[in-house]
């Protein structure tokens, strides 16, 4: 690891505010994953999987693996907004850092929220 990344994992972990939202972010995105990994199953159905607003709505079918595109989408949030509320910490400051760290929180949330939807209307329990 280069010098600036430990910096900034050193900086993380001496403000306990963002060390914590941190671990948040990868305890939500993890139990995402495997909640993605359980709840999915294989099947020869095909989902709705996108929409748009703009103009006529176009509806597209696809697998059932696109829903495991999801957890990878977890993955990625919490790992983008973790480095980002560093960076920004080092940068800006803590405020804005807090705010980037709960709009990741909020975001993963809102996905599990999505595919919790998602997921029940495809294969009701």
């Amino acid at each position: 690891m280069t010098a600036s990344v430990k910096q900034a994992i050193k900086e993380l972990f001496t403000n306990r505010y963002l060390a914590t939202l941190a671990i948040v972010m990868v305890v939500l995105a993890v139990a995402f994953l495997v909640y993605i990994l359980v709840a999915v199953r294989p099947s020869e159905l095909q989902l709705v999987t996108h929409y748009t607003a703009y103009g006529v709505t176009k509806l597209y079918r696809d697998q059932w693996w696109y829903l495991l595109g999801f957890g990878v989408f977890g993955l990625m949030v919490a790992f983008f907004h973790i480095a980002l509320s560093i960076k920004i910490y080092l940068i800006k400051g803590h405020p804005l850092a807090i705010m980037i760290s709960w709009l990741g929180v909020s975001i993963l949330i809102f996905t599990w929220i999505m595919a919790f939807s998602i997921i029940n209307v495809w294969s009701p329990l």
